[in-house]
């Protein structure tokens, strides 16, 4: 149900699809370039406040990565990120943990209720480390 604060305007919906066709977690820069090419003129403050609107209505997550940009993520299930730690790439991955082992005493040792997570590995992708192995077969 769509309510005044929540209606679907063209903006909004350029907004969701963009991110919601992206694999590459997109930042808002990069949402913008793409909308940009649908609808020609539409405004980085729109974008700004639209992405909030559908990460605030569970439409898309926010992921905050190191110091780089704030990235929107299409699933919005429960999930994990590789993280390359030379290009920022962020793939979605699943490494459920075990409650009992890994949880519970996490919860008993510091007196904490933990309600949800998700973890980030972070390292380097296959592409990075190929042009790694490039520079140095030149040099």
């Amino acid at each position: 149900m769509t309510t005044s604060s929540t209606r679907s305007t063209p903006q909004r919906r350029a907004v969701l699809q963009a991110v919601s066709q992206s694999d590459d977690h997109p930042t808002a820069a990069e949402v913008l370039d793409r909308v940009s090419e649908i609808l020609p003129g539409v405004g980085a403050a729109t974008i700004y406040r639209t992405l909030a609107m559908l990460v605030e209505s569970g439409q898309i997550l926010e992921l905050r990565v190191g110091q780089s940009p704030m990235r929107y993520d299409r699933n919005i299930e429960r999930h994990d990120h590789l993280i390359c730690n030379n290009c920022g790439r962020v793939i979605d991955v699943e490494l459920p943990l075990d409650r009992r082992r890994s949880i519970d005493p996490l919860e008993a040792r510091h007196d904490f209720r933990v309600t949800s997570y998700d973890l980030r590995v972070h390292g380097e992708c296959a592409d990075c480390r190929a042009s790694l192995k490039k520079g140095k077969a030149r040099g």
